[in-house]
């Protein structure tokens, strides 16, 4: 099957287009189109002007819009992904614990059991009769009930991280379904819509992105328009874009099958 770019550029080849003129045509800048002949998508656009470039750069070689749009979103663009657990932090747990066990049970096997000097037995003659002291030093069952007491908490948590392992693998009991990870839909942003822009005589439109600020950003559609001419613009939303015009009584804005002025005379601008 055919990538996206792949398909973009057999359409404009089979045209005997050139990517100047296809640039020129669409008003699109031509770096851009190379890149997405070459299924490069990361260009520094937000993803409405990505998806919107994409639309009518298909729509232009006579490509189905929508489809290249559906492909390009099934390759996964913005779309999270549910992380599965790590199996490297697992092995390190489980290798730590063996190392607590290990050095748990060397300290243990290194600690002297044997009674301190002021407990030792005195030397027993022959002939008299002495009771041993059986007496332990405290401090020395303090330090093995002490380690005693480490290895065995290292031990249950080892099994709860084998009883945790186990249950995911196994997908859980009837008392603790497994945790079902749902990707979330892929639903087309509210601001993929557009708008048209008519001539009804020679004008010069530039049309720019909308700052939180409503200072002027990234250069959408910049051309002059000859009588008749229309041209499809990807349109965020409300206060989103300028519409910029030498002429704007030459200028219609159709959106929705509904035509509107473009709000203005002369040498002016917009705010849509």
């Amino acid at each position: 099957m055919q990538s996206i770019g792949e398909r973009l550029e057999e359409a404009r080849k089979k045209k005997g287009i050139s990517l100047r003129e296809a640039a020129e045509a669409t008003k699109i800048r031509g770096d851009y189109l190379t890149q997405f002949e070459n299924n490069r998508f990361d260009i520094n656009l937000t993803e409405i002007y990505v998806r919107g470039f994409l639309r009518s750069y298909a729509n232009y070689l006579k490509l189905s819009g929508d489809k290249i749009i559906n492909d390009y979103a099934s390759l996964g663009r913005g779309e999270g992904r549910p992380r599965q657990p790590s199996r490297e932090i697992y092995g390190r747990m489980d290798v730590s614990v063996a190392s607590a066990e290990e050095r748990g049970a060397d300290a243990a096997a290194e600690e002297p059991v044997a009674p301190s000097p002021a407990h030792r037995q005195p030397a027993v003659s022959r002939g008299t009769n002495v009771s041993a002291d059986p007496s332990i030093d405290p401090a020395v069952l303090f330090r093995i009930g002490k380690w005693i007491a480490l290895v065995v908490g290292l031990l249950l948590v080892f099994w709860a991280v084998m009883a945790i392992i186990s249950s995911t693998k196994s997908g859980g009991g009837a008392h603790n379904p497994p945790a079902v990870t749902t990707k979330p839909a892929v639903v087309a942003p509210a601001a993929e819509r557009f708008i048209t822009l008519v001539a009804l005589d020679a004008v010069r439109v530039t049309v720019v992105a909308r700052n939180d600020d409503d200072s002027e950003g990234a250069e959408i559609f910049k051309g002059t328009m000859t009588p008749g001419q229309t041209q499809e613009i990807p349109w965020p939303g409300p206060g989103s874009i300028f519409i910029k015009a030498n002429k704007g009584e030459n200028l219609q804005i159709e959106y929705k099958g509904k035509h509107y002025g473009s709000q203005f005379t002369g040498n002016n601008r917009a705010k849509m």
